[in-house]
């Protein structure tokens, strides 16, 4: 029985007491009802794809089957909300759970049919699927040790968790040229890599105030930029307006149509630094805050277990002592310690969950941390109660020393379960930290040499901010044979405040030769490292000395027949991309443009009606430069970013007179930027909205009469 369905019968109330937010509600029966419309061939499957992202539903390398990415605001969740997502899994998927290097969480091979009721299930304790894909803010992300870091000058968790709320949903940021991610990092330590993020923050106190450095325009990808510092000191009121405006310039003149290009750090490049801020400045009106206090004393306060220590028995003490040099963090809370937990990968199972769910909400807060590096940290751990859960963690597997160091080596799913995947990177992952346990095991206490790897160019696992880096590609022989391949990255790393670098690109090799790439490079390395950081080290050097002696390993004229399988198959390696969804990029049907448009309006009329003025201002917007489309691609004119939309309406439609408005299209339209959002304006611009697309389907009326 299908959700709607069920609120059809006499469940309904049921379904309705559950989930008693009606916004999450009609997410979750749009859903639903799109999915119907799909398999009945009444929405055109790239506009689907578009909108199932925004809701966490992605497609899988495998046919027939979803990933779904559960949305975690800065990594934070609690044992209630794991038993939760443990429950879905089992129901719903394969009972293992993925950490991904954005602090989310994902579940593989799910039905598509099913994914309304997964939703409504994780609602129960309040975890959503919305906007963890598609071109929307994604999910904030944070630095793990965020209240309790010995080094930050506040908690960010408040703050990040006011910028997740505020732009869940928010009609400015649901359909932009390409996604748009944020972090907090706790102190100059910058562990949240604010220098990589679209818009990074590092907490700040200037003159006991307190505020955030912020960098704007960072990314990975194939081609990584450090972001730029937009402020070196912004009130933490100003957050909130700074991001609204930031999102709205990024909305209209970001690209759309070549998804290569369609990042922020490419809007950046094309009018730099100084006329993004102009750009900026030209939203100010309509930004509905000049200043967004956040509460931060409604945060919810950590309430910890108050329990005696049990008396347990350590039977290798050599062993836990190396557990602890490496996995004890310091908590600036006199008493306590963090606890960090190793994840191989990410992977871990329900079974697991739930018992450490069980573990920290009996021991410790109730919450867990996940990490950017793919981990899981225990806060609010009593230091008299390390041994026990040493004990408890051990009967889980949980107790692998290396937590954040040279051993804990980060990897996407790559061609395990991801449509982009070029070759390996669990597979590899999995043989190196194997080497490195058996014949460098001094660098299991190594917190230095950061190794990172992706399956293909877009940088999931980040390895091109590596020490070490690892991105997944192919190489073909003479004979036109094609093998997996990997591209050696050195040189990358975080410095801190908002610094870093990019890893170089050295060597590109067949994947079964990685292992021997590593070997070289970390005999190099205690030969010739000194006291160096790895960075340091690498800039000594410089990129031929390790292309000098990595060079052999590219010859692909000896290759055997082991090369062509790649790590973790056993099959002959088969050169198999499908089609990208990380970013929904998407060219719709020009009907089906009009019929969103009307979509748009009915938004905007309930958000007036619930006195939602910015809302409703923005959907009115939307609505209008979503009509103009349509009758652009009629046009076979190129829609790339809003603001040639706008532009080139009135050259091809008004100024010709094909259309009549009462002012240009481009004045009409760009009110949004010269008005507060008001009621008294947000109802004259949604009426210019109504009368508009009016008058468009009138048009297109009649010239398909005329064709």
């Amino acid at each position: 029985m299908s959700i709607i369905q069920i609120l059809a019968s006499c469940k309904m109330q049921s379904f309705r007491t559950e989930i008693e937010n009606p916004v999450v509600q009609k997410d979750i029966l749009e859903l639903e009802q799109k999915i119907h419309e799909f398999h009945n061939g009444k929405l055109d499957e790239e506009k689907f794809r578009s909108l199932r992202l925004a809701r966490g539903v992605y497609g899988q390398r495998q046919q027939g089957v979803q990933m779904i990415r559960i949305k975690l605001p800065y990594g934070k969740v609690t044992s209630k909300q794991l038993h939760r997502i443990a429950d879905v899994s089992d129901e719903y998927s394969t009972g293992r759970l993925h950490i991904t290097t954005r602090q989310d969480l994902q579940i593989h091979y799910v039905d598509l049919n099913r994914t309304p009721q997964l939703w409504a299930e994780l609602e129960k304790d309040n975890v959503t699927l919305r906007e963890a894909c598609g071109n929307t803010v994604r999910n904030v992300t944070a630095s793990e040790t965020a209240g309790i870091d010995i080094n930050e000058p506040f908690d960010v968790s408040p703050y990040a968790d006011t910028l997740f709320k505020y732009f869940l949903r928010n009609p400015i940021s649901q359909e932009m040229g390409r996604k748009f991610k944020v972090s907090f990092s706790a102190s100059d330590a910058d562990t949240g890599l604010s220098y990589m993020h679209d818009l990074g923050f590092i907490a700040k106190l200037q003159d006991n105030k307190r505020g955030f450095k912020v960098m704007l325009g960072g990314g990975l990808g194939s081609q990584p930029r450090h972001a730029d510092v937009l402020f070196e000191f912004l009130p933490t009121d100003k957050i909130i307006p700074l991001m609204d405006g930031v999102v709205r310039v990024f909305d209209r003149y970001g690209e759309r149509k070549s998804r290569a290009k369609a990042r922020m750090k490419f809007l950046i490049k094309d009018v730099g630094l100084e006329g993004f801020k102009a750009l900026l400045e030209e939203e100010q009106e309509a930004v509905p805050y000049k200043t967004y206090p956040i509460d931060v004393a409604s945060y919810p306060k950590v309430k910890i277990v108050k329990v005696e220590a049990p008396k347990v028995s350590i039977a290798n003490t050599k062993d836990f002592e190396t557990w602890k040099s490496t996995n004890i963090v310091p908590q600036k809370q006199k008493g306590y310690v963090a606890i960090g937990i190793k994840v191989l990968l990410g992977d871990f199972y329900t079974d697991k969950a739930r018992l450490l769910a069980d573990l920290v909400q009996n021991y410790a807060a109730g919450e867990l941390r996940l990490s950017l590096r793919q981990n899981i940290l225990i806060p609010f751990v009593k230091k008299e109660l390390v041994p026990f859960f040493y004990s408890e963690l051990a009967k889980l597997g949980f107790v692998e020393a290396g937590y954040n160091k040279a051993l804990d080596i980060t990897a996407c799913p790559g061609t395990d379960t991801c449509n982009l995947g070029i070759a390996s990177s669990t597979g590899i992952a999995q043989e190196l930290e194997r080497i490195i346990k058996a014949e460098y095991p001094h660098y299991i206490s190594n917190p230095d040499v950061l190794i990172k790897i992706s399956g293909c160019m877009n940088a999931c696992g980040q390895h091109n901010m590596a020490n070490i880096g690892f991105q997944g590609m192919s190489v073909r022989t003479k004979d036109k044979l094609v093998a997996p391949a990997l591209q050696v990255l050195l040189g990358g790393g975080n410095t801190g405040n908002g610094k870093g670098r990019f890893a170089d690109k050295v060597v590109k090799v067949p994947s079964k030769r990685g292992p021997e790439a590593l070997r070289l490079i970390l005999n190099d390395y205690d030969t010739n490292g000194k006291e160096l950081s790895f960075a340091d080290y690498y800039q000594e050097k410089g990129q031929m000395y390790f292309y000098d002696f990595l060079k052999h390993l590219t010859d692909v004229d000896n290759l055997t027949q082991e090369d062509f399988i790649d790590w973790g198959n056993t099959e002959r390696y088969k050169k198999e991309i499908g089609i990208g969804e990380c970013a929904g990029v998407v060219i719709d049907l020009i009907a089906t443009l009009l019929f969103e448009s009307q979509e748009k309006i009915k938004n905007a009329e309930e958000a007036f009606g619930e006195e939602k003025w910015a809302a409703s201002i923005y959907y009115a917007y939307s609505s209008m430069v979503n009509t103009a489309k349509a009758m652009l691609t009629a046009e076979k004119t190129k829609v790339n970013t809003h603001h040639s939309i706008i532009e080139d309406f009135d050259q091809i439609f008004v100024q010709p007179g094909r259309i009549e408005l009462e002012n240009d299209f481009k004045e009409t339209v760009l009110q949004i930027k010269e008005n507060e959002p008001t009621k008294k304006f947000a109802k004259r611009y949604l009426n210019n909205a109504e009368v508009f697309l009016s008058k468009v389907e009138k048009l297109r009326k009649k010239e398909l009469v005329e064709a």
